[in-house]
């Protein structure tokens, strides 16, 4: 085992085919972003990420393997001291070979996953039927704060041990991989005329879900029609096909019974932003920080948001006051323009704190990770 001035950690992901992308998924970015926060913290001598499947790891995996190194568990076992399993799990038989070698075992949470398991039951929404493994053995529950609200006494009770609340973590990596072939890489541009409204909700469960959003934009064209141009809801073809209680809904809107809105299927959202868009509208239900509102304000878009944890970025409004968010919206149209290279740079500065080697960020981690070596072995 190594001194508390240079561990190893190693941080789980789950790849499906060996030339599978870090970019198509939120979880395993959440691996490379805490990966890149924690080489900055003084007492880390390397991190590895360590997949927990089956497919093996060769040079046809699509990134940079000296940047970030990938190795399977097989790999990994005998060389760290710390394993973060956040996006693939270990069994019972590995976490016992961690233990008898004295490494630490940390469950890092980014998920809201009370509400997941709450809907697998309440809709038939299978999630591990037979399968469940729920491992009692941590030494640590990490979790992002966004999080922590709904799911924390479910990560607790069920795991055995406290959680606690982590410093959130995100970079642009990702994000200026994706724009580089986009014009001006893809940041707001001023234009003249009537604005187009975005909502790029999942629309996979209730947590990040269109309707208010929706109706945020319906109370803004009903206010001043001759300002918005369209209502584009990104993710709802389906619905809008298929769900008849969702098109009565929208029936009884003014965007849609005027033919000013729009649903349509899945799109890349940096491209979608500098193809289509001029204001997002965004809502959440206990989700209050995501990539999604980061990679928006990161690239000056205006953001309509309610999200309280980063209540300072974009146009935010509080809870589900949709009159409130809507103000905000005819806000954006009026004034951002004017000031958008400001704010565009104002919300880069604000996102600085969850950039990998943020001083503070580092500093929480670096004593958890001294904390966590000190402490028993559990």
């Amino acid at each position: 085992m190594n001194s508390n001035s240079s561990l190893r950690i190693g941080i789980t992901i789950g790849l499906h085919h060996e030339a599978e992308t870090l970019w198509n998924n939120g979880i395993k970015q959440n691996a490379v972003f805490l990966a890149e926060a924690l080489k900055h913290c003084p007492g880390v001598a390397s991190v590895v990420l360590v997949n927990t499947t089956a497919t093996p790891i060769t040079p046809a995996l699509p990134w940079d393997q000296a940047r970030w190194p990938t190795t399977n568990f097989e790999g990994a076992k005998d060389e760290v001291d710390v394993l973060i399993e956040l996006g693939g799990q270990i069994d019972a038989l590995q976490t016992d070979y961690l233990k008898q070698r004295g490494a630490r075992l940390v469950s890092y949470c980014c998920g809201f996953e009370y509400v997941h398991a709450m809907e697998s039951m309440l809709f038939d929404k299978p999630l591990w039927g037979r399968n469940l493994f729920v491992n009692q053995r941590y030494d640590d529950i990490w979790m992002v704060p966004q999080v922590a609200r709904i799911s924390q006494p479910y990560f607790e009770v069920l795991r055995r041990i406290e959680a606690r609340a982590v410093p959130f973590v995100w970079s642009p990596v990702f994000l200026e991989e994706r724009t580089r072939g986009l014009p001006e890489s893809g940041v707001y541009q001023p234009r003249v005329g009537p604005r187009r409204l975005s909502v790029m909700e999942p629309n996979i469960n209730v947590v990040k879900f269109c309707l208010y959003p929706i109706l945020v934009a319906e109370l803004a064209y009903r206010a001043r029609r001759e300002a918005i141009a369209l209502l584009q809801v990104a993710n709802a073809e389906k619905m809008a096909r298929e769900n008849m209680e969702f098109i009565t809904l929208m029936n009884q809107l003014d965007l849609v019974r005027e033919h000013r809105a729009v649903f349509l299927g899945r799109h890349d959202t940096p491209t979608f932003l500098a193809q289509n868009t001029d204001i997002v509208i965004s809502h959440q239900w206990e989700n209050p920080l995501n990539y999604f509102y980061l990679e928006t304000c990161w690239q000056g878009y205006p953001l309509v948001h309610n999200a309280h944890l980063c209540a300072d970025l974009g146009y935010y409004y509080r809870d589900n006051d949709v009159a409130a968010g809507s103000v905000r919206v005819l806000e954006a149209i009026d004034a951002h323009d004017a000031q958008s290279l400001a704010y565009r740079e104002r919300q880069r500065g604000l996102i600085a704190r969850y950039l990998p080697g943020n001083a503070a960020a580092t500093e929480v981690y670096n004593t958890l990770l001294l904390g966590l070596m000190q402490r028993p072995a559990r």
